[in-house]
């Protein structure tokens, strides 16, 4: 009898290890990681060009930096809040549901997998594809196919990383971010040397009062912010973190103030080596700066940033499918894409769902449109996310919160969020309309095939075969234990 009993206990032991879940594997160090190698990508490499173009001057620019950093910083730690309150995965969209309601929830669902995935993994891509052809064909302009044809194989090698297994994803990322982080120190050191014996003379009448555009401005906060985001990518894997009410809030604040100050420290050392003028004229910013400042090392920055662009991307392609895995597991996508694969237990379906849809738009997309047309219903988003923790603060001020920001903090971060993205209408009236208009046509189709299915039955039918089909080839399941 009790030995019938010891091998039921082993058996239903076997069947919990075995079942099809998404594990718990990312600690503080894989956690820290994964913040700070995805914020630090393409953009620190590429946005200082952005950043000047619309900020006028190089005094304001390193304020704009600064802002950015804190700015980040605040919605970073409202996300850590966000994060310890709710224990599911899928960050934006699981807050939205949790404090606004389905519409908005399926509206930022929409919205991240019609383009603004799409549109940042496409930028990223390109950046990588960028710094890994531009050295072989310098000082001549390499061919733009060539470019494109080397980010679609990285986007490709970054699906495949995040198709195969959790633990080979986060591996990758770790080894990536410490290479990432070589590569700023590298550019920093030499900038802080030719600091320190009096190279100040591009710094001279920093702040030109008559080359501002005000109008312009949001622009330039939007090419800040998008080379800090990354930091709410922990909060879509929360099922998934040891721990998350002491990790996400301890790794949010290390990632985000040592990226602050890594950033600032890098356009201090871009602007101590380049003139306003040639960093404009320059594609490649950290190229440049390696040709002036690193001429022994000026082929290896090239590779360090590609390198560092690849690990954006992987963070990407590891957070931002679990929010389509969390909204098909809430009924407001199709079933498949909740479901993991019975071996690998990775998301497969929603990883796949992205390839193509990244792909598609890295061909036809350009390089800076695709950063401010994006950037509108990111940032609406993210203002309804912590607009919603308050409302939620206020409705539920009993609902137990591990780690609790100020009050002035999620205020600041929410009015400062929605005043960007209202100026942003001003600023760039036709890529913004495109966006606020792409995020709309998603509110025809929650009510036709959410709210209220009228989806036609024999449509059904089709669609249901093809979703079995497609279980059977790609060898996937649904979660068999629940994860938060």
């Amino acid at each position: 009898m009790e030995r019938t009993q010891i091998k039921k206990e082993q058996d239903k032991g076997k069947t919990e290890e075995e079942a099809v879940r998404l594990r718990r594997e990312i600690g503080l160090l894989p956690a820290v990681s994964f913040i700070i190698g995805t914020v630090v990508g393409s953009g620190i490499f590429i946005a200082p060009k952005g950043v000047l173009m619309n900020s006028g001057s190089v005094g304001l620019s390193l304020l704009v930096w600064a802002l950015c950093g804190i700015l980040s910083l605040f919605g970073a730690l409202c996300y850590a809040e966000l994060g310890t309150t709710f224990t599911k995965s899928g960050g934006h969209y699981t807050y939205l549901l949790e404090t606004l309601g389905p519409l908005p929830a399926f509206l930022r669902l929409w919205v991240e997998f019609l383009f603004i995935r799409p549109a940042v993994a496409s930028y990223i891509s390109l950046a990588f594809g960028r710094y890994v052809v531009e050295p072989l064909f310098a000082p001549c302009p390499a061919p733009s196919a060539l470019i494109k044809l080397v980010s679609i194989l990285g986007v490709t090698f970054v699906v495949a990383v995040n198709c195969w297994s959790v633990s080979l994803a986060s591996r990758t990322q770790v080894t990536l971010t410490f290479i990432k982080m070589f590569a700023l120190v590298l550019i920093i050191i030499p900038g802080v040397i030719a600091l320190a014996k009096g190279k100040t003379e591009n710094f001279q009448n920093g702040f030109e009062l008559e080359s501002i555009t005000l109008d312009r401005l949001p622009l330039a906060f939007y090419n800040g912010l998008y080379a800090y985001g990354g930091w709410f990518y922990l909060n879509f894997v929360t099922e998934e973190v040891i721990n998350p009410n002491r990790n996400i809030p301890l790794a949010i604040i290390c990632s985000m103030v040592t990226v602050t100050v890594f950033y600032v420290l890098v356009n201090v050392a871009y602007y101590t080596m380049m003139t306003p003028a040639e960093l404009l004229l320059s594609d490649a910013v950290a190229v440049t700066f390696a040709n002036r400042a690193l001429q022994g090392l000026a082929s290896v920055i090239p590779i360090l940033v590609a390198l560092s662009c690849l690990g954006a991307l992987n963070g990407g392609f590891f957070g931002s499918p679990r929010m389509l895995f969390v909204g098909a597991r809430e009924g407001h996508w199709p079933p498949i894409f909740s479901m993991i694969h019975i071996r690998q237990h990775t998301p497969l379906p929603a990883v796949l769902l992205l390839y193509p849809l990244v792909v598609v738009m890295l061909i036809t997309g350009e390089i800076y449109q695709l950063i401010n047309f994006a950037s509108f219903s990111r940032w609406f988003f993210i203002a309804l996310a912590t607009l919603g923790m308050l409302i939620h603060r206020y409705r539920f001020p009993h609902h137990p919160r591990p780690f609790k920001v100020p009050l002035v903090i999620a205020v600041t971060f929410t009015v400062v969020c929605f005043f960007i993205v209202s100026l942003s209408l001003y600023s760039d009236p036709w890529n913004t309309g495109r966006s606020c208009a792409l995020t709309l046509t998603g509110v025809p189709v929650y009510y036709v095939t959410v709210h209220r299915s009228r989806v036609p039955h024999r449509v059904m039918h089709i669609f249901n075969y093809c979703s079995e089909q497609l279980q059977i080839l790609l060898e996937v399941a649904q979660q068999e234990v629940q994860t938060y």
